[in-house]
């Protein structure tokens, strides 16, 4: 059993910066793949940047150059440094992690264990 909280979000002005920590506790295994996932209203979850133990990287187009994705081992945290804000990365931004993610590392039903989500509000 995994038990994952996010902190760090808010609202900012387009272009502006903002950082999310996401910390894991339990199972060390079960975090092997760590993920940052967004929902946007009457939109489908997508996943933003997800990370291996290993430090195995990805990241979805839109926010390539802008986003930067970070792990912790020792601590078993992430972060995502999100840079460069746009109102379309308004969203809840969700941590996740798999100890297998089997169906790849940007894929929602790879992960089975989920945060409870924090608000990223960026307005133009």
């Amino acid at each position: 059993q995994v038990h994952l909280v996010e902190s760090g979000g808010g609202s900012v002005q387009s272009g502006g910066s903002l950082r999310l920590s996401c910390l894991a506790t339990g199972s060390p295994d079960a975090t092997f793949f760590m993920a940052w996932f967004r929902q946007a209203p009457c939109k489908e979850r997508e996943g933003v940047a997800a990370v291996a133990r290993v430090s195995t990287v990805t990241y979805t187009e839109s926010v390539k150059g802008r986003f930067t994705i970070s792990r912790d081992n020792e601590v078993n945290t992430i972060e995502l440094h999100m840079g460069n804000l746009k109102p379309e990365d308004t969203a809840i931004y969700y941590c996740a992690t798999d100890p297998q993610a089997t169906y790849g590392m940007s894929a929602p039903r790879s992960y089975h264990n989920w945060g409870q989500g924090t608000q990223v509000t960026v307005s133009s």
